[in-house]
């Protein structure tokens, strides 16, 4: 069976074909460095990380991409907020993604371009836009002439006279469009800005993920993936801008979105206050646990977040890892013997059928919960197999074999769990509260060698210690 994958700009499953043969080129949006990651992010980071997974175990050469968005409005008010520069803002919670991002197994990219480090590039695109009328500059703003590009709406499906109707009436009334979408902002004072032929500014949202797609994959990559949330405007600004640029080109071959993670039925983010943080999730379940869980459904299906869930999927992946330890330990006592034949046949060909079945499911779109069942079969029939004959065998170290690969597929290791990291972490941080506690007792005796004292040791150990007026904080430096 062929691969196939639902193209949001068509609306239906097509067949991969990438533009070149046994490659991919793959590009996903990445996240605006204001805040920690909450897990409606992380379902779209652990989404994208299995399907480049899955490219990879299909025998391709994958090129990753993913930006930092390090430079915009929300990181600007947040800097402000703290008394931070935005740029140092930003930093901290790149780094702080790193953290996150390797709790939930997911992949570095292969590359990790900030918007901050490609102006050029955007300088170069937007000048090539207004060059061809398909932008203009007003006081310092460059802004995209959405009624310039014949096919904009054509990844919604919205037709730019409904959304003209629908647009607000206090919009910039110095643009040709209430639609038309910034490109290139004026600085205002004490902003991060930038050198142009317009003066000192910054780049729009959307010009960023153009000008550092077509750096790294050059025009007509074969994936753009993101959240569903992005599907308009900024995916629908990226096409109408980079393919004006390209005089028409396609910019990409194949758009893919997941679904929202969901709170009590309602679209977790930010904006809406109603999110938690991959963080204050890996406070009480470890992130294989959390990967598992945001891989247990269709990545193009709705998935609501609640701790039953979660503790639902932390008792699948034991199933799972239950399944390994008993094969394990039955190899290791002695080497693979003669066994009735039917009974190792039996194991060979369960082995054999989760591969398809797997394959079939992730062919299909990428359908991990399919892929899912397809293990848990195996991992029973192994069981079984167990308790009617507990010894070693060739099929038992087949089955053995297939489980712990197409596991890692999904990015599980079955042979290493994490589930003791969480009472780990939640024991250092007790014994972090008690330190904090007699340095604070020291400071407020003004004991400042005791207090410094128990600042270096940590740092020496790796803990670094900050001082703030909310009190002291802690972190690890890996």
């Amino acid at each position: 069976m062929s691969l196939k994958l639902f193209n949001t700009m068509n609306h239906q499953k097509e067949e991969f074909k990438p533009r070149d043969s046994g490659k991919v080129a793959m590009y996903t949006c990445g996240p605006t460095v204001y805040n920690y990651v909450h897990v409606g992010n992380g379902r779209m980071l652990v989404v994208f990380d299995m399907i480049r997974r899955y490219l990879m175990y299909k025998g391709y050469d994958v090129t990753f991409v993913q930006n930092f968005t390090d430079v915009d409005d929300k990181i600007i008010k947040r800097g402000l907020e703290e008394g931070v520069d935005p740029l140092v803002l930003s930093q901290k919670y790149i780094e702080e993604y790193f953290k996150d991002a390797r709790a939930l197994h997911v992949l570095p990219a292969t590359v990790h371009p900030k918007a901050t480090e490609h102006i050029p590039e955007m300088l170069e695109i937007i000048q090539g836009l207004i060059t061809k009328g398909l932008a203009y500059e007003v006081d310092g703003d460059v802004y995209f002439a959405v009624d310039k590009f014949p096919h904009y709406g054509k990844l919604s499906g919205r037709s730019l006279e409904d959304m003209q109707a629908g647009a607000r009436v206090d919009v910039d009334d110095r643009k040709n469009n209430p639609m038309d979408f910034a490109l290139w902002k004026k600085a205002k004072p004490g902003e991060p800005s930038w050198k142009s032929p317009w003066g000192e500014g910054r780049p729009g949202w959307h010009i960023e993920c153009t000008a550092m797609s077509l750096k790294y994959l050059g025009a007509g990559f074969d994936i753009h993936g993101g959240g569903g949330d992005l599907v308009f405007p900024h995916h629908e600004n990226e096409i109408a801008q980079s393919e004006g640029y390209l005089d028409g080109k396609p910019f990409v071959r194949y758009w893919m979105h997941n679904a929202f993670l969901t709170f009590n039925q309602q679209k977790m983010s930010k904006s809406l206050g109603n999110f938690f943080t991959v963080r204050e999730v890996l406070e009480h379940f470890s992130g294989e646990v959390v990967r598992f869980y945001l891989l247990s459904t269709h990545y193009r299906s709705p998935l609501d977040f609640d701790d039953e869930n979660l503790r639902m999927a932390q008792k699948g992946l034991e199933r799972l890892q239950t399944s390994l330890r008993l094969a394990n330990e039955a190899l290791a006592k002695n080497s693979p013997v003669a066994v009735k034949v039917e009974l190792n046949e039996e194991l060979l060909k369960a082995a054999e059928k989760a591969r398809q079945d797997f394959e079939a499911a992730m062919d299909d779109d990428f359908n991990s919960a399919l892929a899912y069942a397809s293990l848990f079969e195996l991992g029973k029939t192994m069981n079984a197999h167990l308790q009617a004959y507990p010894f070693a065998s060739t099929g038992l170290a087949k089955a053995r074999e297939v489980l712990l690969e197409l596991a890692g597929v999904l990015g599980f290791d079955l042979e290493h769990p994490e589930s003791q990291d969480v009472e780990q972490d939640e024991k250092l941080a007790e014994i972090m509260e008690i330190l904090l506690s007699v340095r604070l007792k020291a400071r407020q005796k003004k004991d400042w060698e005791m207090a410094d004292f128990i600042r270096d040791q940590l740092k020496d150990v790796g803990i670094v210690l900050e001082d703030t007026p909310q009190g002291a904080r802690w972190t690890i430096k890996g």
